[in-house]
């Protein structure tokens, strides 16, 4: 097996829990309208971005036998989200993960399927930055996950051949990415994706706090 020559990280879910806020806010909106929304049904999103497979719009709709008044919900929901991201901070082993590459000689890169604006400002408000080589989005691509153009670029911006690279993930759709890359991944599931079977990941962890690169490179 190739050695380990560079470090790509998923964002959402992975970085950052923006996942679970983004899940509460439609959960309750669903709750206003007298449904419920189950997490094992917008896991479906997870990772990607909403489509022809699930769009929460589109089956809450269904439900309700009627189209909504989309305009206006969404303005209360991301007001809403707005206020539960203020919380936010990195997950449990983040900077020490990105410390440890730093430290070996590891180049990272995030690798997401959400646009630069909102990974960017992200990394930035985090005080990341410093720790990336580079930011590659779906604006670089037009492409998400499960599609393996996301990571394909961004190994390619660092310099390295796919199978070179170790990624960090938290979705199946970003497990599936990496593994279309042919790219070896080490899952670390959030609340929306805990209860998926991640079947060809490298390792599965709680959170980044559980990894060492230094034995993980050797």
């Amino acid at each position: 097996m190739p050695p380990i020559r560079a470090i790509l990280f998923d964002f959402d879910g992975l970085i950052v829990d923006t996942e679970s806020v983004g899940y509460h806010t439609w959960r309750q909106l669903y709750a206003e309208h007298g449904h419920e929304l189950a997490v094992e049904t917008y896991a479906q999103a997870i990772g990607t971005e909403f489509n022809d497979l699930y769009d929460p719009r589109r089956d809450l709709d269904a439900l309700m036998g009627r189209a909504l008044s989309w305009p206006a919900l969404e303005v209360k929901r991301l007001e809403h989200e707005r206020e539960l991201r203020k919380t936010l901070n990195t997950l449990p082993g983040v900077v020490d993960r990105l410390t440890e590459a730093r430290e070996l000689g590891l180049p990272c890169a995030v690798a997401s399927s959400s646009p630069l604006s909102w990974v960017g400002n992200w990394i930035e408000q985090l005080g990341l930055r410093q720790h990336f080589h580079h930011l590659t989005t779906v604006d670089d691509t037009g492409k998400v996950k499960p599609d393996p153009s996301l990571f394909l670029h961004a190994a390619s911006r660092l310099g390295v051949h796919p199978h070179e690279v170790l990624v960090f993930e938290d979705s199946l759709n970003g497990l599936r990415a990496a593994r279309a890359a042919e790219m070896r991944c080490i899952v670390v599931p959030g609340p929306m994706t805990q209860h998926l079977d991640f079947e060809g990941a490298l390792q599965r962890v709680g959170s980044l706090a559980e990894v060492s690169l230094r034995e993980l490179v050797g």
